[in-house]
């Protein structure tokens, strides 16, 4: 009678063969795998082909060859592709080993082996400058590294490297060089800022502000209507200009004659003259509100833009129109003028920007890289460089062509000003009330305010519609929805040991456009 034979569960079966498995090979299970010679010598042969090949024809320099004579951790018995014989390099070129100047060239010049340390010195000597010059710069890749390190690759290389190929002299001379990626400069350091005064004397939002060159009284623009002038050392109002029946956008002061010029929502331009505190001319010509404006430095030439979706060239003694430039498909919010090439540049809804040349009045560039609209512009004081400021990025440019340099990210909101100073401080104001400063020259955020709102305005009228330094940059003066112009200067008792950068030296992923 056949015994029964008892049944298991597919479980206890899996367990007692991985059991069974275990105490067969627990003996020998951490043990490496032995090395086949034959087969390793077969890859290694194959890995110095595909990967090395470009190098393989250089020659070894003796110490190098000694070096790797010596077996190392990772070298399973050294090999020569030769199979022990002693190689030899044909040399080409237009200076073959070891000929030099005055050497002629023969059969036993041609095919050389290694060359000595005096001849090899000789081909220095006899090299041009320009690929002496290049050949000390470069680093070569021996062979012997080559086979020393050719199983470790991944072990032994860093994270990023390229591999450059050179054609000198008809030679083909090969590089490895390791490029580290790009990381953030650390940035300057420089003193947080600090609210000490706020003025107040308008009845409606503070839309323009504009110091004058002397540096001793500044001027605002508001939805009042009204034009005012301040003292800057004491903050107390010295002047009030009524004239424009809409809400002034635009003040500019003028450095070459007594003028003060202002626009608004009224269409209008005027010219004041500040030694009778009235207006001297006017500028008609724009078709809708006047956003924006801005004097030329060194000729008698005035720009404004606005809601006409044009930028126009005004001559100012004459009144006359002398440039429209058109290109624009929305409302041109900002324009910046300078002495060099490109003169104008502008800002638009459109999200585009445009570099204008003065004389022709045409678009030089168009840059496209913004997502949302552009509504301020800011010119380098030292630089030749501008950045453009919108809800999806601050972007850094260089001139004349529009070069980009950099974004700066992290002001999350509609950017209505910005401005800089010779120390590459880069201040950013926007509608919700927030202010950044950046270091211009890296794009570090070093600080961030949010100044409170005046007593009995509301909570939404937080907004910095316009922010500029004095002309000591010693004061930062900002115009805002809460009816006032608040006074910021830099923080005396302020150290990098008391407000240190917290700063780290992130990779860069920075989005191109």
């Amino acid at each position: 009678m056949v015994e029964e034979v008892q049944k298991h569960s597919v479980h206890t079966l899996v367990f007692r063969s991985l059991k069974r498995t275990h105490d067969m090979f627990v003996g020998d299970h951490a043990k490496p795998i032995a090395v086949d010679e034959k087969s390793y010598k077969l890859k290694m042969n194959v890995k110095l082909q595909t990967e090395y090949s470009p190098v393989l024809h250089m020659p070894i320099l003796k110490e190098i060859r000694e070096k790797s004579s010596q077996s190392d951790s990772y070298n399973h018995g050294h090999y020569d592709l030769n199979h022990g014989e002693e190689s030899e390099y044909i040399i080409t070129g237009t200076h073959p080993y070891p000929s030099g100047p005055g050497v002629a060239r023969t059969a036993d010049t041609q095919v050389q082996k290694m060359p000595s340390e005096a001849s090899a010195q000789a081909l220095a000597l006899a090299l041009p400058p320009s690929q002496a010059r290049q050949d000390a710069n470069r680093n070569a890749a021996s062979v012997a590294d080559i086979h020393r390190h050719a199983g470790i690759a991944e072990r032994s290389q860093p994270p990023v490297s390229s591999m450059a190929l050179m054609e000198v002299g008809g030679t083909r001379n090969s590089s490895i060089i390791s490029r580290k990626l790009p990381t953030m400069p650390k940035p300057q350091w420089h003193p947080p800022w600090k609210l000490y005064r706020v003025i107040s004397g308008h009845l409606g939002w503070v839309r323009c502000l504009a110091v004058e060159p002397g540096n001793q009284w500044f001027v605002t623009g508001s939805a009042d209507r009204t034009i005012k002038i301040w003292d800057l050392a004491s903050g107390k109002l010295k002047l009030s200009l009524t004239g424009h029946i809409s809400t002034v956008r635009g003040v500019a002061v003028s450095s070459r004659s007594p003028y003060l010029f202002s626009c608004g929502e009224d269409k209008q331009v005027k010219c004041w003259d500040l030694e009778y505190n009235k207006v001297i001319r006017h500028y008609h010509g724009h078709l809708s509100a006047v956003y924006g404006l801005d004097l030329h430095p060194t000729i008698d030439v005035l720009i404004t833009c606005g809601r006409d979706s044009t930028a126009r060239v005004w001559d100012i003694r004459t009144k006359a129109n002398v440039h429209t430039l058109i290109g624009h498909t929305n409302t041109v919010a900002t324009v910046k003028c300078q002495a060099g090439e490109p003169q104008i540049i502008t800002g638009s809804h459109d999200t585009t920007i445009r570099l204008w040349d003065l004389v022709a009045g045409k678009t030089k560039v168009t840059l496209t890289n913004h997502k949302k609209s552009v509504r301020s512009l800011i010119l380098h004081p030292r630089q030749y460089t501008f950045a453009s400021g919108s809800p999806d990025n601050i972007k850094q440019w260089k001139c004349p062509d529009g070069i980009f340099i950099q974004n700066l990210p992290g002001h999350n909101a509609i950017i209505n000003t910005l401005s800089v100073n010779s120390d590459g401080v880069l201040v950013s104001g926007a509608d919700n009330g927030t202010m950044h400063l950046w270091d211009w020259r890296t794009g570090y955020n070093f600080q961030r305010i949010h100044a409170a709102v005046q007593p009995g305005s509301l909570d939404s009228e937080s907004g910095i519609f316009a922010c500029t330094f004095d002309q000591s940059e010693s004061r930062l003066l900002t115009a805002e929805a809460d009816k006032t112009i608040k006074v910021y200067k830099e923080d005396d008792t302020a150290t990098e040991e008391t407000h240190p950068v917290n700063w780290k030296p992130e990779i860069i992923k920075r989005k191109r456009f």
